[in-house]
This record gives structure tokens, C-alpha cells and sequence, in this order.
């Protein structure tokens, strides 16, 4: 292969030429058609706009808020922790060997599943049935 034979990897459209002539069929209004809003230069409408009439956004009822406060916690079942090499099981070591993705506000530990081996887990929250499988399995809990 020689540099003068290489081609784009995609292909190259060019820009449609307007107004120039009646052959091209684009030609007088440049496919604007005539008159109007749309045909004015810098003429168009704003996104949601239905031409003066009472907008759909408008129209439908606001309900509700978004708490600015509100934790977002990353759940982490015992079926998860199973698979942890670590002896003492925290959200970073959880992060570290790919276990969860993202700590986002910390970790809670729920209790779907079973856990088979004696951990020590430290966590920002435990739901209580959680709690009680990671202590009959001999291990130990820690609220951060």
C-alpha cells in the first residue's frame, strides 16, 4: 500500500449547494419552499413549540419533588461477598476485584443469599436479616 492510495475510513459526502439554478432542483427557494416562518433566514421554531397553542409540557400537572438530600447506596447481597478473597471486606476491596462497579454514597448489605465463610464486612448500612447470616456464619459486622 502506498500513502496516495489511502482512503478515508468513512466516506466523504459533499455539501449540497443550494440556489444555483433550475437543473439542480434546488434552485430559487432552495427547497425552503415559499413564504413563511421556516423560509425567513434565522426562521424556525424552538424545540416543544406547537405554534402558540398551550404547549404539552405546559398542559401536564408537576407532581412531586427530588430530594437533593436523598443517599444513593450500592447494594452488595452475600452472594457477593462470597466471591471476595479479602478476609475483611470492605467497599473498596469490593471495588478492587471487580465486584461492584461504583461506591457512590457507601455500600448496604443485604441478605439475598447465603454467605459460607467468616468475614469481617464494614459497611454504611446492614439490613437486619443480613446482619444476623454474617454473624451465624462467624463473622463480624462494622457500621462506618
Amino acid at each position: 500500500m502506498q500513502l496516495d492510495e489511502l482512503k478515508p475510513a468513512v466516506k466523504k459526502t459533499t455539501r449540497t449547494r443550494v440556489g444555483r439554478g433550475i437543473g439542480s432542483g434546488l434552485g430559487k427557494t432552495s427547497g425552503r419552499g415559499h413564504k413563511g416562518q421556516k423560509a425567513r433566514s434565522g426562521g424556525g421554531v424552538r424545540r416543544g413549540f406547537e405554534g402558540g397553542q398551550t404547549p404539552l409540557y405546559r398542559k401536564l400537572p408537576k407532581r412531586g419533588f427530588t430530594n437533593i438530600h436523598a443517599k444513593d447506596y450500592t447494594e452488595v447481597t452475600l452472594t457477593m461477598l462470597n466471591k471476595s478473597e479479602a478476609t475483611e471486606v470492605s467497599a473498596e476491596t469490593l471495588l478492587a476485584e471487580g465486584i461492584i462497579g461504583k461506591i457512590k454514597d457507601g455500600i448496604v448489605v443485604i441478605a439475598t443469599g447465603s454467605l459460607d465463610k467468616k468475614l469481617t464486612v464494614k459497611a454504611k448500612r446492614f439490613t437486619k436479616g443480613a446482619a444476623e447470616k454474617i454473624e451465624a456464619a462467624g463473622g463480624k459486622i462494622e457500621v462506618i
